[in-house]
């Protein structure tokens, strides 16, 4: 990637307010994608030389500026960070819930775990449930 940071295209975009949460070299930056409405947008740094990030950001684009920094733009301020490795997630699930439903569970299946449920929640039942547990 030899183009400078404003002709490069992002790699993240985010709308709305941005968490940043921080490990032992390690960052993570999590909100809504600016592209689409329902899908979070989850981007990991690893090994990174952290720079001094609030604990949240405002709309914030990730551009690559070679292979190993990267620029970082908010609202207010900018950063420029190194990391190792950055790995992108797009959490996908509702639209993948809507277009695949779960399957509802047989009745025998709810019926025995509420048994069991109701078992556990009483003395006797677990007593019960233990010395079941037991039988060769």
């Amino acid at each position: 990637m030899t183009r400078p940071d404003s002709a490069a295209p992002p790699l993240a975009a985010f709308r709305g307010p941005v968490t940043c949460r921080r490990g032992v070299n390690l960052l993570t930056l999590a909100g809504c994608a600016d592209d689409a409405a329902d899908d979070i947008l989850i981007v990991t740094f690893f090994g990174a030389m952290l720079p001094d990030l609030p604990d949240s950001l405002g709309a914030a684009t990730i551009r690559a500026r070679n292979e190993r920094h990267y620029h970082i733009t908010s609202a207010s301020r900018d950063w420029t960070l190194a990391a190792t490795a950055v790995h992108v997630h797009r959490d996908i699930g509702r639209e993948f819930y809507r277009a695949i439903p779960p399957r509802p569970a047989p009745l025998r299946k709810r019926i025995f775990w509420r048994v069991v449920l109701a078992l556990a929640g009483t003395r006797a039942g677990k007593r019960l449930l233990l010395s079941l547990r037991r039988r060769p």
